[in-house]
């Protein structure tokens, strides 16, 4: 049976969400608007390097050979000292994502090669991949939204190359509020995780360069095409967010199986348990039993034993207590209840 639902406009703002592709594109990807990028990049970068001017490059980047496949970035541009910036937005998990923002940088890394002279003496250009996540990595901590990694010496972490660099936001775990904003890089991670919820500009943004960013990204100031554009990117944002959720309760769904299956094992397990328990109980009560019936028939022979040779008068205790195996003292108590029960006889006649 065919589904009726119908595809609805997904809800839109006063400003673009810079978390789908045309929004990321808008703000960041544009030569007008280049002195945003320049102005995020200086903010990641303050205190290490001064971005003074990009260039943007293709996006589509050839790899080393021809059995690999074209690899595309969301952006890349190249600075005024000719170091490489790779800018990523990505807004799910993906399997070996840490390998694959290691093969571009390193495919980066290959084109100088292949762009030098004959006598190329393998020095390079620096290299950067910066990745705007909307999820989280696995096995890190829920407070930690910037991550710098280097090559480093393992013993000591001393820098071991400065020309190779990865930079990780975690947007997920950006939770400052707007009264805890103290840094740039914090306003520009405040921008990126609320811009599509917000209805007005925070007065911690009242700064020339968020004033433009803003002003672009108002969905009013969009052109018919371009807002139809960003409705169809907002759209699968959405679908893939309702994928992802559905995938997820299907995983939530199946562990629940898997944890009710698991428990009906260990109940089972538990009965079977109990039952051998029981049944080693009753099976040493079974043995218990036996063992005091044989010795309880085994008692009564040698008491009619013992009482046959009493009568014998021309027996002693002794030789009665040898012959039998038992003590003088039982012959005696024999002996002694034989004579009771005589004499209680005599007196009954």
């Amino acid at each position: 049976m065919k589904s009726t639902t119908r595809n609805t406009p997904p809800p839109i703002g006063r400003f673009i969400d810079p978390l789908t592709d045309f929004g990321f594109k808008r703000i960041f990807g544009s030569e007008p608007n280049k002195d945003l990028l320049i102005a995020f990049l200086n903010e990641l970068f303050r205190g290490r390097k001064l971005i003074k001017d990009l260039v943007y490059n293709p996006q589509e980047n050839n790899a080393p050979a021809q059995h690999y496949r074209k690899t595309i970035f969301d952006l890349t541009c190249t600075g005024a000292d000719g170091e490489t910036f790779i800018i990523e937005m990505q807004r799910a998990e993906q399997k070996f994502f840490i390998d694959r923002a290691i093969f571009y940088t390193c495919s980066k890394l290959y084109e100088q090669g292949q762009k030098g002279n004959r006598y190329w003496d393998f020095e390079l250009k620096e290299v950067y991949f910066i990745a705007v996540m909307d999820f989280n990595f696995e096995n890190t901590s829920s407070e930690k939204y910037l991550h710098r990694v280097r090559l480093a010496e393992e013993e000591t972490s001393v820098t071991f190359y400065n020309k190779l660099g990865f930079i990780f936001l975690e947007l997920l775990n950006f939770n400052l509020e707007e009264k805890e904003i103290k840094t740039g890089l914090e306003r520009w991670m405040y921008v990126l995780r609320n811009m599509a919820r917000m209805e007005k500009i925070p007065v911690i943004l009242h700064k020339k360069i968020f004033q433009k960013l803003f002003q672009i990204a108002e969905v009013a100031n969009l052109k018919k095409e371009e807002y139809m554009l960003y409705e169809k990117a907002l759209l699968d944002k959405w679908t893939e967010y309702a994928v992802k959720k559905t995938a997820a309760e299907k995983i939530k769904a199946a562990e629940n199986k898997v944890r009710v299956a698991e428990d009906k094992a260990r109940t089972a397990e538990s009965k079977i348990r109990t039952a051998e328990n029981k049944l080693r109980i009753a099976e040493q009560k079974a043995k218990k039993a036996i063992k005091e019936g044989v010795e309880k028939g085994a008692a009564q022979k040698t008491r009619e034993m013992v009482k046959r040779l009493v009568s014998k008068l021309e027996l002693t205790d002794t030789q009665i207590a040898d012959t039998a195996g038992v003590s003088v003292e039982y012959v005696k108590k024999i002996r002694s209840s034989l004579k009771k029960k005589n004499n209680s006889i005599r007196k009954s006649k």
